[in-house]
């Protein structure tokens, strides 16, 4: 029989894409310029220090007033609008529908498998993985948002529509390293939270948690994500940087990283990214997870 594909959960399509939209929306006017510098940092393959950061972070505006030193992290905002809130309606508005489907058509193997209790939380942690590898599609727009702030140059006077329609295919580079990097990411960062809610808070009913317990699940849930995705989104950096007609294979840029800047370097820039992106991700995972049950209220 072939699993029920329109599954029903507590909340409406619509409370998801609302409170989720929310999440992309506020976290894009308020974190993206913190992106910015973790992109630029994660695609610098010199040796990071204090006199050379300003450079590496503000580029030519190294020098130049504050003012226009905080105006240059906003670049390929538009960019980054169109690929941040498609990203957090699809991520935090689907996995909760791809939850739904596993429940009404897999609870009872997860039960069997893994009990009552933790079926519940690998059911969650299943959905994230499945959506972080469905994400794959947004790609494109990531690959412009980094290359445009990481690599302006790579546009030369180009519109989006011109590079959509010379680039085709390319647009997709390193989309396997993507998956490989999103499916445990996300993963983590579901299944964590997941944890966290019924474990450490005693929360059984997640659509019911406070705001104060979906922070501090998204915490739990944002670390552990970017921990394990650290090293292949560090690769999936580097091949999105590059300028459309370099084509860098991932292995290759493994084995430089590796010859060149030691193994830990797969890992550079985690703790800034812990710092500074955890945030971002813990801010928007929060407001989705309470304001979706909000908005459900009324729509």
């Amino acid at each position: 029989m072939s699993p029920i594909i329109a599954a029903k959960g507590k909340d409406s399509g619509t409370a998801r894409v609302l409170g989720s939209g929310t999440s992309g929306v506020a976290e894009l006017f308020i974190f993206h310029p913190v992106d910015t510098i973790a992109k630029r940092l994660m695609s610098n393959k010199a040796k990071v220090t204090l006199s050379s950061l300003s450079p590496i972070i503000f580029r030519e505006y190294s020098v130049a007033p504050l003012g226009r030193k905080l105006l240059s992290l906003f670049p390929g905002l538009g960019y980054a609008a169109c690929y941040k809130v498609s990203q957090r309606i699809y991520k935090f508005g689907g996995q909760p529908w791809i939850n739904d489907v596993l429940v009404r058509n897999y609870k009872t193997g997860y039960t069997n498998m893994f009990g009552e209790r933790k079926g519940r939380m690998m059911m969650q942690a299943t959905a994230g993985s499945l959506t972080g590898i469905g994400e794959v599609v947004l790609l494109p727009l990531d690959a412009l948002k980094i290359k445009r702030q990481v690599n302006p140059e790579a546009f030369r006077g180009r519109g989006v529509l011109r590079i959509f329609l010379e680039e085709g295919t390319t647009l997709y580079r390193g989309w396997g390293w993507t998956v490989a990097r999103n499916a445990p990411g996300s993963f983590a960062l579901f299944g964590a939270s997941a944890v966290t809610k019924d474990y450490v808070l005693g929360v059984s009913d997640y659509s019911k948690a406070t705001w104060t317990q979906n922070f501090i699940a998204s915490v739990a849930g944002a670390v552990a994500s970017i921990t394990v995705a650290a090293p292949l989104d560090t690769i999936k950096t580097r091949i999105q940087n590059a300028n459309f007609e370099q084509k860098m294979r991932g292995m290759t840029i493994v084995r430089e990283l590796v010859h060149e800047e030691g193994a830990m370097a797969l890992f550079k820039g985690l703790t800034p990214k812990i710092l500074v992106v955890g945030p971002k991700l813990v801010f928007s995972y929060t407001i989705a997870q309470s304001l979706i049950p909000w908005f459900a209220k009324y729509v």
